[in-house]
Parts: structure tokens; C-alpha cells; sequence
């Protein structure tokens, strides 16, 4: 696994993330069910990832429960800065590089490390909404670049 790079007072022009919102949805209620997507493989996620998982489980969400049928939850925060080492293309690109000597990269990116069986992504629903959490947790699903499991947190008993 990579060694995370996060000291943000060492790093001159440090990238921002995009993801907008970590909370969504009712913040206030009590719901019985709450469903979570897990990965099944450390990984890195990327902050563009994150934030298309998030808009994506969102909105159906929104369609499905309404503004006030669900709580969303991003769990992870991309601490992680990438870095770039770029290199030069096209004709002459050989005399202006040095190729791999000082190689430390410029920041591009940030990316949040995950472990194996962290959880990402946690919705809270009615029993009546099960169904639409775990197809809006899918959908993120399909937005991260490994592969996921879903889990059920609270309210087995009441799905089943």
C-alpha cells in the first residue's frame, strides 16, 4: 500500500477536492435501516470518484424516498495528495527532460486510501425504501474503481 502523503504545511499549493457534501438528505430523523457500501480490496479512491459515487446514489435517492425519506453519509475524506511527475510529448520532447532524475512530482490530485471491508458510503431509509438504498448504493458502486459489497448496519430483521 502507499505510504500516505498528507502533510498539507510541507506542501506548496496543495489540489482541492470536489466533492461538495458529505451529509445529504434528512439530517435529523431516526431511521431503522441503514445500509452501507464496503469495499472488498484496499484501494485508492479518487476525489472525482467519490463525488460522482455521491451524486449518483443521491439523486435516486432524492427521486425515490423524497427530500426528507433518507439520510446519505459519505464516510471517507480524501486526505492522500497525488503526485505527477509530467513528461513531455512531441518532437524535441528529449532535450527539454530529464527523465526519471528528480522525479518528486508536482500535486495533481487528491485521493482518500481505503482498507479492505471500509465502509464508504452509509444511507439510513424507511423499511419502505430498502430496496431503492441498496439499488442507489450499486449505482455508486459503479463509480469506484473496486469492486464493492453492500451491507446491511441496522434493521436486518425488519427486510427480511
Amino acid at each position: 500500500m502507499v505510504r500516505a502523503y498528507t502533510r498539507r504545511d510541507y506542501i506548496r499549493k496543495t489540489p482541492n477536492s470536489r466533492i461538495v457534501q458529505y451529509d445529504m438528505g434528512n439530517l435529523t430523523d431516526e431511521f431503522p435501516v441503514s445500509v452501507s457500501l464496503a469495499v472488498k480490496k484496499p484501494a485508492q479512491l479518487r476525489h472525482n470518484s467519490l463525488e460522482a459515487a455521491r451524486i449518483a446514489s443521491n439523486r435516486l435517492m432524492q427521486r425515490k424516498a423524497g427530500r426528507l425519506g433518507y439520510h446519505l453519509k459519505l464516510r471517507t475524506y480524501p486526505h492522500h495528495i497525488v503526485r505527477e511527475n509530467p513528461m513531455a510529448t512531441g518532437a524535441g520532447a528529449d532535450r527539454v527532460q530529464s527523465g526519471m532524475r528528480n522525479a518528486f512530482g508536482k500535486p495533481v490530485s487528491v485521493e482518500a486510501i481505503v482498507k479492505a471491508g471500509q465502509k464508504v458510503i452509509t444511507i439510513d431509509v424507511q423499511k419502505k425504501n430498502f430496496e431503492d438504498a441498496k439499488i442507489a448504493l450499486k449505482r455508486a458502486a459503479m463509480k469506484l474503481p473496486v469492486p464493492c459489497r453492500i451491507v446491511v448496519d441496522k434493521g436486518q430483521d425488519l427486510v427480511k
